[in-house]
């Protein structure tokens, strides 16, 4: 019994008010318990068609001829047929039994939607998501043939200058070319997905419906969405410098190869291999995750910093450094040796702690349980270290008088340090940095960049390796209504650049070349301040005033 009915719509024999009927006349169009089937049948004044009760509407009647039930379909005309319609118009055709064909088709059906719902559409999606997961990718790829295109040009004299503008208005140009062919697909593959969803969905009505006309009448289009559309495959240009010879300049100096387009057949139910030929990157994910959510004790949390895969060094608004690991546990409380909060802390690539104190002008390294001073700086105040991949150490730091910004690399050793590089002015003479005693953040980049999170500039400020400038971010274009507050900076093992933005409670993501890449805005962040990334590439983000540390997946 239909567990819907209630007490009071029970079935009933409409002869003899036996509950729950088993038997239905199709014709009559009443309910028969199995005792009054014969009864039924006794009244030769009328034609019966009796079946079970599951079955009643699969002998629809003969819109041709009153009376009679269509027990028949026909192959030739599609369409249910009766006994007289077998000689009449029908004579000569193929038939089959009305049931049969209703079973048949209900059997096409379940098979249709088994391979549009486990094949077809999960197909089509993927599809898509490599389409995606491609475009996601462009600017980072096609940026690192402007990088090329530039570093190249920067060696020769201003004539050139004309012929690198050229070159970068052909990757530009390639690159709307391949964007617009990837769109294209795209279009295509979700109009074609949105059919298969719509199909799947018009498929179980009919299912579920006992209404034989439109049963009858169903015709597959699996055949249709078994022919997938051409991929596009794209063969990204690549750039070629020659040596630099002034007598045959423009000959020279390099050129582009052609941006290539062309289309293959994607793979049936299978994962097809990216055109374009380039180094592996993670896609970054459309809704990064909230992994883990570590409470410090900390009335305000500054700095966080990974000291292996499962512990992290915390620093806040007290004379201690904590070390946590990922299920929140306090693994190891550190003092600074002179009782005053520590401005940053970094991890060598031994694994020691590092950290800076501004009131006593010092950098100090924590090695087997014991401090030592390392650097002891004169008219001057460190704020914020890091560790280099050399196992040097990069120390921003403001004069006392907060007329002036620096950053200084160091290499250091337990017994002291000795200073390499200092990195203050651009090319015309001009600071760098902006002036007063605010704190400077800072990372070096997997390509030896240097990153410099510049609180007061409202910019990030990225040198390269020997400190020329290389770009200033200023904040996403799309915001500039709003000023941009960036605090701590880190990068992953693809060059990106990860940049709290500490007012507006979001992550920026940038290229190496810094292209906007996408926010992390998703994740609750509350005032995100320090940050950092483990060898996985996930994140972890200090937030200030909870005092709690994010774990993060973004890629």
């Amino acid at each position: 019994m239909d567990p819907r009915l209630s007490a009071q719509d029970v079935l009933c024999c409409d002869l003899c008010e036996t509950p729950v009927p088993p038997m239905y006349c199709d014709f009559c169009h009443v309910k028969l318990c199995k005792a009054c089937v014969g009864e039924h049948l006794s009244d030769l004044s009328k034609e019966h068609k009796v079946v079970p009760y599951k079955q009643k509407g699969t002998t629809p009647i003969c819109p041709t001829h009153a009376g009679k039930l269509c027990e028949l379909h026909c192959k030739e005309c599609v369409i249910p047929v009766c006994s007289l319609c077998v000689s009449d118009k029908h004579k000569g055709h193929t038939f089959m039994g009305i049931v049969q064909i209703f079973n048949d088709k209900k059997e096409e059906m379940k098979n249709d939607i088994q391979e549009l719902e486990k094949c077809l559409c999960p197909r089509y999606e993927e599809i898509t998501s490599e389409m995606i997961a491609e475009k996601s990718v462009l600017d980072g790829k096609y940026g690192k043939l402007t990088t090329a295109v530039t570093k190249h040009g920067e060696d020769w004299h201003r004539e050139i200058n004309i012929i690198v503008n050229k070159q970068k208005s052909e990757i530009d140009e390639m690159k709307t070319k391949h964007l617009a062919a990837l769109n294209e697909q795209e279009k295509e593959i979700k109009k074609i997905t949105s059919e298969v969803k719509q199909c799947i969905v018009d498929l179980k009505k009919i299912l579920d419906s006992n209404d034989i006309s439109l049963t009858s009448a169903y015709k597959s289009r699996n055949t249709e969405f078994r022919s997938l559309p051409p991929k596009v495959n794209v063969s990204l240009p690549s750039f070629s410098p020659n040596q630099i010879n002034t007598k045959q300049l423009h000959q020279m100096f390099g050129s582009l190869s052609a941006l290539s387009i062309t289309t293959e057949k994607h793979g049936y139910a299978m994962k097809t291999p990216v055109a374009v030929s380039c180094p592996p990157v993670k896609p970054l994910l459309d809704q990064p995750k909230l992994i883990t959510i570590i409470d410090t004790g900390y009335d305000r949390l500054f700095s966080v910093t990974c000291l292996s895969d499962e512990e992290i060094l915390t620093k806040g608004d007290a004379t201690i450094m904590k070390l946590y690991n990922l299920q929140g546990k306090l693994l190891k409380s550190i003092k600074t040796k002179s009782g005053n909060s520590p401005e940053d802390v970094a991890v060598t690539r031994s694994g020691d702690l590092v950290y800076t104190d501004c009131n006593t002008r010092t950098v100090n390294m924590v090695k087997n349980k014991q401090i030592q001073e390392v650097i002891r700086l004169k008219g001057w105040r460190p704020y914020n270290v890091c560790s280099t991949s050399s196992g040097d150490f990069l120390v921003t730091m403001n004069s006392d008088d907060g007329e002036q910004s620096k950053v200084i690399c160091y290499s250091v050793r337990y017994s002291g340090s000795t200073e390499k590089q200092t990195i203050q002015f651009d090319s015309e003479g001009k600071p760098l940095y902006s002036s007063g005693n605010y704190i400077k953040f800072i990372s070096e980049n997997r390509n030896l960049d240097i990153c410099v999170a510049d609180w007061r500039a409202s910019a990030v400020v990225v040198v390269n390796q020997a400190g020329k400038l290389r770009f200033r971010y200023t904040g996403h274009p799309s915001t500039t209504k709003r000023i941009f507050d960036p605090r701590g900076i880190t990068t992953d093992s693809h060059s990106q650049i990860l940049i709290a933005d500490h007012s507006y409670n979001c992550i920026h993501i940038l290229d190496q070349d810094g292209q906007f890449l996408r926010y992390i805005d998703n994740c609750d962040l509350q005032s995100p301040w320090g940050l950092c990334v483990d060898t996985r590439d996930n994140l972890f983000v200090a937030e200030c005033y909870s005092g709690k540390v994010k774990k993060i997946k973004y890629m």
